[in-house]
């Protein structure tokens, strides 16, 4: 029984799938962490894009 834990502590054939994995996990949370950031922002400059529009609309009329 010994042995066979020890193998498998020893053993690292997984190790690169996992650190991949767990870089990929993170850098796609910083992603959505981003855009959600980035929506508010966005939210904003359309409201204001549509409000300016509509006021030049009813300037030409």
């Amino acid at each position: 029984m010994n042995q066979i834990l020890r193998t498998f502590l020893a053993e690292d054939n997984g190790q690169d799938l996992i650190e991949y994995t767990l870089l990929m996990a993170f850098v796609a949370l910083a992603s959505a962490a981003l855009f959600i950031g980035a929506g508010g922002s966005i939210n904003s400059i359309w409201t204001t894009s549509n409000t300016q529009l509509a006021n030049a609309a009813t300037s030409a009329s």
